[in-house]
């Protein structure tokens, strides 16, 4: 493992105006770096959904693969969000023994959430994407963020995926995590 990774909080997953992008907020506490990932509505959903504790009747993807990896003998020990190509986060499952497999960095997330297991970005990352968080910004502010993001529920995330509405990020817009169809 590289010594210089950065642990990071998912904050949580919000609507952006104007463009009305699901982006995954990831907060770096030592450098007070934001890490905004535009990412697609079902893995918003997915991410929204776990942190406020809600267990589907029936697993969806990302639970059972929370659940297999549980399972397996190695576990998942980390997440590392591990390079930013071309507009696109790539991201790495860090099993216990080590191996990895790729992801990308909303499916990487929303397994994280799942599990419990740490996130943790490369600074190159950070340096290149990551917004400073104000220097008068209070822990009260943060606070009052977090309940907002308490308040989204998944079906929030829902409306552009019923109404037909292209969620932009999706088809190769910059600071998207996914590869679009022609994969990595």
């Amino acid at each position: 493992m590289r010594d210089d990774l950065v642990p990071v909080e998912v904050l949580g997953v919000r609507r952006q105006a104007p463009l009305d992008q699901v982006v995954v907020l990831l907060l770096d506490l030592t450098g007070r770096r934001l890490l905004p990932i535009v990412v697609g509505v079902t893995e918003g959903s997915a991410i929204a959904t776990a942190q406020q504790g809600v267990v589907p009747p029936r697993p969806m993807t990302h639970d059972l693969l929370a659940s297999v990896i549980q399972e397996c003998s190695a576990g998942l020990d980390r997440v590392e969000i591990v390079a930013l190509l071309d507009g696109v986060f790539h991201a790495e499952l860090v099993m216990a023994d080590e191996s990895r497999v790729d992801s990308r960095a909303s499916d990487a997330i929303a397994v994280a959430v799942r599990i419990g297991c740490p996130v943790l970005c490369v600074p190159e990352v950070l340096a290149e994407s990551g917004l400073e968080v104000e220097e008068h910004t209070s822990e009260d502010e943060v606070e009052e963020f977090r309940a907002f993001l308490d308040t989204v529920s998944a079906d929030d995330f829902e409306t552009a995926a019923e109404g037909g509405t292209e969620v932009p990020g999706e088809a190769g817009e910059p600071g998207e995590d996914d590869d679009g169809p022609e994969g990595r």
